[in-house]
């Protein structure tokens, strides 16, 4: 019995220590800012595509001249300034690429969209 609960509990901390992966489900497939998007990066790494960011409302986002920040799941969350895009922004939109450290959402890329 005892082994079994421990396997359990062993598969249980590798399941939720498992990162979460992108996908691409086809539903961009044929637009024609997907190339674009696929090649965001930011000093975290890839962004991913337009199918893993989240648009962000003008309301949750600020820039205070220097640091942005955004909210994420009603939490504000301080954007790294190796996260920021700064390209320019084809889609016009604020986007967030997230992710979540113990518990708490974390910013991998961020393009700020028509508020600056």
């Amino acid at each position: 019995m005892f082994e079994v609960t421990r396997a359990l509990l062993l598969l249980a901390v590798i399941v939720v220590a498992a990162p979460a992966l992108g996908r691409d489900d086809g539903r961009y497939a044929n637009s024609p800012l997907k190339s674009w998007f696929e090649s965001l990066h930011s000093e975290f790494g890839q962004c991913c595509t337009n199918a893993d960011g989240y648009i962000v409302s003008d309301s949750d986002w600020d820039n205070d001249g220097v640091n942005y920040r955004v909210r994420i799941d009603n939490e504000w969350v301080n954007v790294p300034d190796g996260a920021v895009i700064r390209q320019p922004n084809r889609a016009g939109w604020t986007i967030v690429w997230k992710h979540y450290l113990d518990g708490h959402p974390k910013v991998r890329c961020f393009m700020p969209g028509s508020m600056i």
